[in-house]
């Protein structure tokens, strides 16, 4: 569906945790850079803003594909905008005084309504290339780092939740599920 918004895109569904497997496995590296890699960037940057969301992975549209987009805010309150095809993540060391780590409120589009606390470096970088293959960086504080290690974890098959303890997990999962219980564990 097309919405009226900041990208020209087609929004498309959210995956939502269990229910489907691309969504609990490494996604495929992205070989071949074209028309359609375009087209599901583009859909990507209007599935997150329809949805609200700061990030998201392709698997978290149904597709088997390491590409990631973010619009989120860092540590200073600007405004990280960008993506990155086939990312490899790194933490980097803190610089000055800032954290090595910062423990806050993660949530996600795929567990939809809860969030909870969690540690993740203050400081991180992703590279990779663009739609025309040629390399791309970005580096990032606070809570857009933490949005970059957030996609890259969904690339490698791992959902925020699944980084918490498993009673904490089990508990989150049935509140995303609500009374109807449709999100599977």
């Amino acid at each position: 569906m097309r919405l009226p918004g900041r990208y020209d895109g087609v929004a498309r569904p959210i995956v939502t945790y269990g229910s489907n497997p691309v969504l609990h496995r490494p996604c495929a590296p992205v070989t071949e850079f074209d028309g359609a890699l375009r087209r599901l960037l583009l859909d990507m940057f209007a599935s997150m803003e329809a949805a609200d969301g700061v990030g998201l992975a392709a698997n978290q549209i149904g597709v088997d594909a390491r590409i990631f987009v973010i619009d989120c805010p860092d540590a200073d309150g600007e405004d990280v905008v960008g993506y990155v095809v086939n990312p490899t993540l790194t933490l980097l060391d803190p610089v000055g005084d800032e954290p090595a780590e910062e423990v806050t409120e993660e949530g996600c589009l795929s567990v939809p309504g809860p969030y909870a606390e969690l540690p993740r470096a203050f400081r991180a970088r992703v590279d990779g290339v663009d739609v025309k293959g040629q390399p791309v960086s970005i580096e990032a504080t606070g809570m857009a780092a933490r949005c970059l290690q957030h996609e890259v974890d969904h690339l490698d098959g791992t959902v925020y939740v699944d980084r918490l303890p498993e009673e904490l997990r089990e508990r989150l999962l049935a509140e995303a599920a609500g009374p109807g219980g449709d999100l599977p564990a």
